[in-house]
């Protein structure tokens, strides 16, 4: 139970990175509005995984996604 608690809470806050990485991208380049949402993810785990914008926490955090994670995710949106 105390696991699945946890396994939501890093849900959530990976939502939120996200989100928050969306936004700085598409702030940066603004032809990003219209790129796929498989392109927009490619971008991103680009940037995770060069731990842009991330702390050592988030980076941890956000490199357990593979690239399909970060579609769904972004899918939901």
């Amino acid at each position: 139970m105390l696991q699945d608690k946890k396994n939501e809470l890093d849900s959530e806050k990976q939502k939120k990175i996200l989100t928050r990485l969306v936004k700085e991208l598409s702030e940066a380049k603004p032809e990003f509005y219209y790129k796929s949402t498989p392109e927009i993810a490619v971008l991103l785990k680009d940037q995770i995984e060069a731990g842009k914008s991330l702390n050592s926490e988030e980076r941890h955090l956000m490199q357990r996604l593979s690239l399909r994670d970060i579609e769904v995710i972004l899918s939901l949106h």
